[in-house]
C-alpha cells in the first residue's frame, strides 16, 4: 500500500477553525495537540457552561455553537500559538486574547457577538485541554479522536458530481493520498501505523449540513450533503482513528496497516 499523510490540520476551536501545520503530536486516548480544545458555549448560565466545560458526560451539540447553527462563524477564523488566541476574518486580525485569562476569554466571545449580531447571547468561550471538544467525546466507543480523509474519495466525489470540492469544508486532521478512492472504508476494525503511532480505525464518520458551506464563507447554495447520498447511499467522508500510544505524526509519513 502507497498510502502516505498529503497534509495536516487541527482546529483549535470547535467547528469554526481550520489551521495547517506540518507535524503534530499524538497523546493515546487524547488525540491531536491543541485540536478542539475551545469550544463556544450557548448556555445561558454561565455556571452551567463551566460544568460542561470541565465533565464530557454533561456535553451535547446543542451546547456549542457550530456552523450547523450559525454558519455565519464560516467567515472567521481562530489562529493559535503559544497560548494566544486570535481571532481573524479575511486573513485580518481582529483580537487576541491570552487563552488561559478566563476574562480574556469571555471579551473575546463578546467581540464576536458584536461582530455577528445573529447569534444567539450571551456565549461563552470554554476551554479544556485534557478533554477537549470533540462530536464523540461522550461516546463509550470512542473519546477523542483524530479524522482521516482519503483524497481519492473527495476527487471520486467531485468527479461523479461535476462540482470542486473544497478539502477545508471537512475539516480532518489527515489528508491521505496513494490509495483507490473509498479504500479507508475497508479499514474499519483494523489497526493502521502513521509513523511511530498506531491507531485504531473506530468507525466511519456522518457528515452534516455544515460540509454544504463554502470556505470562508456562509455560502450553502452547494448541497453536498444531499449530493453523498444520492451518489453513494451513505452521508460519510472520512474515518475516524483512536490513538494507542503516543507519538508523532508529520506530512509524508507512510500509512500501513499493522
Amino acid at each position: 500500500m502507497n498510502c502516505t499523510i498529503s497534509s495536516i490540520h487541527y482546529c483549535p476551536v470547535k467547528s469554526i477553525s481550520f489551521q495547517s501545520v506540518l507535524s503534530c503530536n499524538i497523546t493515546k486516548n487524547l488525540g491531536m495537540e491543541n485540536d478542539r480544545i475551545f469550544a463556544f458555549s450557548r448556555i445561558i448560565d454561565l455556571e452551567k457552561a463551566k460544568s460542561v466545560e470541565k465533565n464530557p458526560d454533561q456535553r451535547n451539540l446543542n451546547n456549542f455553537l457550530t456552523l450547523k447553527n450559525s454558519p455565519a462563524l464560516n467567515k472567521y477564523n481562530f489562529i493559535y500559538k503559544n497560548k494566544i488566541l486570535t481571532l481573524t476574518k479575511d486573513n485580518k486580525e481582529l483580537l487576541s486574547i491570552s487563552s488561559d485569562d478566563e476574562k480574556e476569554r469571555l471579551l473575546l466571545s463578546k467581540k464576536l457577538t458584536e461582530l455577528e449580531g445573529s447569534l444567539i447571547k450571551p456565549i461563552t468561550l470554554l476551554k479544556n485541554k485534557e478533554f477537549p471538544f470533540f462530536d464523540t467525546s461522550s461516546s463509550k466507543n470512542i473519546f477523542n479522536s483524530v479524522s482521516l480523509i482519503n483524497l481519492n474519495s473527495i476527487r471520486d466525489f467531485e468527479i461523479k458530481i461535476n462540482e470542486k470540492v473544497e478539502l477545508q469544508r471537512f475539516r480532518a486532521n489527515f489528508y491521505v493520498d496513494g490509495i483507490d478512492a473509498w479504500e479507508e472504508r475497508n479499514w474499519l476494525g483494523k489497526i493502521i501505523k502513521i509513523n511511530n503511532v498506531s491507531f485504531k480505525v473506530e468507525k466511519n464518520i456522518p457528515r452534516c449540513v455544515a460540509i454544504n458551506l463554502k470556505p470562508k464563507t456562509d455560502d450553502n447554495s452547494l448541497n453536498l450533503l444531499n449530493s453523498l447520498k444520492k451518489t453513494y447511499d451513505h452521508f460519510d467522508m472520512g474515518i475516524y482513528l483512536n490513538a494507542m500510544n503516543d507519538g508523532q505524526v508529520n506530512v509524508g509519513n507512510k500509512v500501513e496497516l499493522d
